[in-house]
């Protein structure tokens, strides 16, 4: 049985490849790619892409880094549904190359600002690079862990990730984090992997590997309550595709209170 820290070692180092595979110009797929599913754009068209940047639209990203393209691993777009606003203050877990946090920084405009915080060095120096590539002057790149956010109480108006969370060993405490960082009536955007409610952990388990990011994967009323205990109210998760048999791509939204 892996531990929570061989556990995070092994995503660490997964990503950490990804960077080095999208700097040399490639996708960044690796055998267990996200579940297997494949993380380039296939000619089968979008319906078949599970995870990657095929998930974008191409009038979104034609004018990103090709590097920040390339690094993409989500199972979604969460930029597509954040209801980003000019000025908004949005915080990406997990940002890896960097796609989401351009994308938001184009959204919320000059008096905005677009944060991202990764665990993985690779990823934060290729994120970097694709922010100045970019020109991207509201961005700044943190490095931390979702658990222990590197941000001060009430400081985001939005959170979105893509694809993380289900990788997190203590996603309770990923909760509480997101909720922390809001300000009130902040906002979650969540792209994810979500089992649904009848699977077993041990059922997700033999459904694709936790790096792979299936077993690791809440179930849709795991990750209801855990939104709920954390403080969050109106709370929701649609199902977008399924990305393993019974386990879907999804997107999860929330809201912190006004009044806490």
């Amino acid at each position: 049985m892996a531990t929570d820290e061989s556990l995070r070692t092994q995503v660490r180092d997964r990503y950490a490849e990804a960077a080095r595979t999208a700097k040399a110009g490639l996708y960044a797929e690796t055998d267990d790619c996200c579940g297997g599913g494949g993380c380039a754009p296939t000619p089968a068209g979008p319906q078949q892409v599970i995870f990657g940047s095929g998930l974008y639209d191409t009038t979104q990203v034609v004018s990103l880094p090709e590097t920040a393209v390339l690094a993409s691993l989500g199972c979604g777009n969460p930029t597509a549904v954040a209801d980003l606003r000019e000025g908004d203050r949005v915080l990406d877990l997990g940002s890896g190359g960097g796609i989401d946090v351009l994308l938001s920084a184009e959204r919320v405009g000059p008096t905005g600002f677009a944060y991202g915080v990764d665990m993985t060095d690779e990823m934060l120096e290729l994120a970097r690079s694709n922010a100045e590539k970019a020109g991207a002057t509201n961005v700044e790149l943190r490095k931390g862990t979702i658990e222990d956010l590197p941000f001060d109480d009430g400081c985001v108006d939005v959170v979105i990730s893509n694809c993380v969370i289900n990788l997190s060993t203590d996603k309770p405490s990923v909760l509480s984090e997101m909720f922390r960082v809001l300000a009130p009536g902040g906002r979650v955007r969540v792209s994810d992997v979500v089992a649904e409610d009848h699977l077993t952990p041990e059922q997700r388990a033999e459904r694709g590997t936790y790096v792979g990011c299936i077993a690791g994967a809440l179930s849709k009323q795991e990750y209801l309550d855990g939104l709920a205990a954390a403080g969050f109210v109106d709370a929701e998760v649609t199902f977008t595709h399924e990305a393993a048999p019974e386990i879907h791509g999804a997107i999860i939204k929330a809201t912190k209170p006004r009044e806490v």
